[in-house]
């Protein structure tokens, strides 16, 4: 048991350490009732990162979601002949990316959940040159990333303010996919909180009125 505990505390100052010298993330942003932003991270999505990423468990009519039309949606993010019931898929293999990048890059479905919003934020804004990796590109909270900087033109063309909001769209609209239903499921807990309180109320009421006269 002694053996146990000194090993313990050697251990863990050693993991605070390790935390407090990790990427610092700074908090994303994000607002997913925003619909303009949701609009403007999905146009972004699929411009600069449905090239190599799916979103396999989204549908491109559950954009509808945020405020945009089947035609629009069908004119302005659907291209290469899918239709708008389709999932978002790409055409390139898994085996086809792990070629060209060392590994297949990751359906975005869930990588809010499971990476987290401001992990995403602060990742796609700490890109930075580096003529050592394949790519030219590496990034301070994800040493070494076979991803390379995809958004590096328009961060070019951008302001730092401008660019700065095209990641915070960009990460909303990737939160958005992770649960489109988070909103909905939201407003159904409150009312269900509501309808359980006043329930409450009643079944108070009538416990009090059959019992007082009990003694």
């Amino acid at each position: 048991m002694k053996n146990l505990l000194a090993t313990l505390l050697l251990i863990v100052p050693t993991l605070a350490l390790a935390a407090a010298t990790g990427p610092v993330l700074e908090p994303a942003p994000i607002d997913p009732r925003d619909l303009v932003s949701l609009q403007s991270g999905a146009r972004t999505f699929v411009n600069y990162c449905l090239n190599c990423h799916s979103a396999q468990y989204m549908r491109y009519n559950r954009l509808t979601d945020i405020g945009l039309t089947e035609a629009q949606i069908r004119d302005n993010l659907v291209f290469a002949g899918d239709k708008v019931g389709d999932t978002m898929k790409v055409a390139m293999t898994p085996k086809d990316g792990k070629a060209w990048f060392g590994v297949p890059p990751p359906d975005l479905s869930v990588i809010s959940r499971s990476r987290g919003a401001d992990w995403l934020y602060t990742y796609l804004r700490t890109f930075y040159r580096d003529d050592k990796t394949p790519s030219g590109w590496n990034n301070r909270v994800f040493e070494n990333a076979a991803m390379p900087h995809v958004l590096w033109k328009v961060q070019a063309e951008q302001s730092p303010v401008q660019y700065d909001r095209t990641v915070r769209d960009l990460v909303n609209f990737l939160a958005y996919v992770g649960e489109p239903v988070e909103q909905a499921r939201k407003s159904i807990g409150i009312v269900v909180l509501f309808v359980l309180g006043v329930i409450f109320v009643f079944a108070y009421a009538m416990k009090q009125a059959f019992w007082k006269d009990v003694r």
